[in-house]
């Protein structure tokens, strides 16, 4: 069983043994809208907390997703170039972006649980 996180910028992280895999989530793809092109980091890249990881591409706009924590990219989801539209359908399933191996496990704690970041999006609203 995986935890999951979530940031202020709308990625969430999943934990599982070590390996975090992450995307964005179910709010962020809304503002987006239809997801178009996602383009996803290289197995082998070394990310710190916060570094530009990845890019997402909608009918309205083009934005960044960032590594929520640090660590080396152990697969980018190639599936994404043929297929972007699964970020729409499946979030937080088959439209993950890319997993990592955790450099630093305590930078997890500042990112929100599933409640809190409830509470931020309802804010948002």
């Amino acid at each position: 069983m995986s935890t999951l996180y979530f940031t202020e910028d709308h990625e969430w992280v999943a934990v599982e043994d070590g390996i975090a895999t992450v995307g964005i989530t179910d709010y962020a793809q809304k503002q987006l809208g239809d997801i178009v092109f996602v383009e996803v980091p290289e197995a082998g890249r070394a990310l710190a907390k916060g570094d530009e990881a990845a890019v997402v591409e909608s009918v309205k706009a083009a934005s960044e997703v960032y590594a929520p924590v640090g660590g080396t990219v152990t697969e980018g989801n190639g599936a994404l170039a043929d297929a972007p539209a699964a970020v729409n359908t499946d979030p937080l399933g088959d439209g993950w972006f890319f997993r990592l191996t955790l450099a630093d496990p305590s930078e997890l704690d500042d990112l929100m649980d599933q409640d809190a970041y409830n509470a931020h999006v309802a804010g948002l609203e």
